[in-house]
């Protein structure tokens, strides 16, 4: 077991025939917010392993770190280390502030990982729903990492799950054009409401406008239900950006499931989604 640090709650869970070590609410900055902290899931006496950073949806407005269902029992087993991540939340700060706790703490991953046995150099970003747009922006605008002395370069591979923002200008105009020509009330706090009204930062918000040859952008693989017309048209806007660039795109569209459950479900060993994750992380690995 790692050593305690303050505000760090630190047990062994047992799930299934696999033991893991949780390290839980560790702050990533100093002074740290309520929501600057994160959990470290670990196999025993861990050393070297591969690390999945996820990064939670709800909007931008809520959510929490611990809401991981079966993705942390799943990687362990397989080896890896896992973390789950919390960021401030709107309306109490601005967007861009979120996406600067994100850095934070994949900088905190970047200098402590490998005190519970992961490799700061092999790390897989991922995140659903909200948490897809912030994970597909952090690996593609490396603005955010620069900012706290990291680079693109220690991350081997972005798995956005469901996300409907990749490219913010588009989904503001579809669900604004949706309600306005079915003469329904525009939405009271929507895409454009949480993005700001400013044309210029719905733009510099999308990951889709940041995508460029020879930054050191990871392979993607872009998971999404395949009948919801939002995130199914989303991702494959970023997955044609993406390989207009030449940078590896695998789109997976997930049958018979909801944006819920494809989250819920990925861990589950017959899920055809979870069959797909695991085989872009091997060969993401192997390069």
């Amino acid at each position: 077991m790692k050593p305690l640090a303050p505000f760090i709650i630190a047990f062994a869970l047992m799930t299934g025939a696999q033991a893991q070590d949780v390290s839980s609410n560790i702050p990533y900055a100093e002074p740290a917010h309520e929501r600057q902290v994160l959990d470290v899931y670990a196999p025993p006496d861990a050393k070297n392993l591969p690390v999945v950073f996820w990064i939670h949806g709800g909007g931008w407005q809520g959510g929490d770190k611990t809401s991981v269902q079966l993705k942390p029992k799943a990687f362990v087993e397989k080896g890896f280390v896992f973390v789950s991540t919390n960021y401030r939340l709107l309306p109490d700060v601005e967007m861009e502030t979120i996406f600067r706790d994100i850095a934070r703490s994949m900088h905190w991953v970047h200098d402590h990982i490998a005190e519970y046995g992961g490799d700061p150099n092999r790390i897989l970003v991922m995140g659903h729903s909200a948490g897809a747009q912030l994970a597909a922006l952090i690996c593609v605008d490396d603005r955010y990492l620069k900012a706290e002395g990291l680079s693109l370069d220690s991350i081997k591979g972005c798995v956005p799950v469901d996300g409907d923002t990749y490219d913010v200008p588009a989904i503001i105009e579809t669900a604004e054009t949706r309600r306005r020509v079915h003469h329904q009330p525009q939405a009271k706090f929507g895409h454009r409401e949480k993005f700001g009204n400013d044309p210029a930062k719905h733009l510099d918000f999308s990951a889709v406008t940041h995508v460029a040859k020879d930054k050191g952008i990871p392979p993607f693989l872009i998971l999404y239900v395949a009948d919801h017309p939002d995130t199914n048209a989303q991702a494959q806007r970023l997955g044609a950006v993406l390989s207009e660039s030449g940078i590896s795109a695998t789109l997976f569209g997930a049958k018979e499931t909801t944006h819920t459950r494809i989250n819920e479900n990925l861990g589950l060993p017959d899920d055809p989604a979870t069959i797909a994750l695991f085989q872009f992380v091997d060969a993401a690995l192997e390069k």
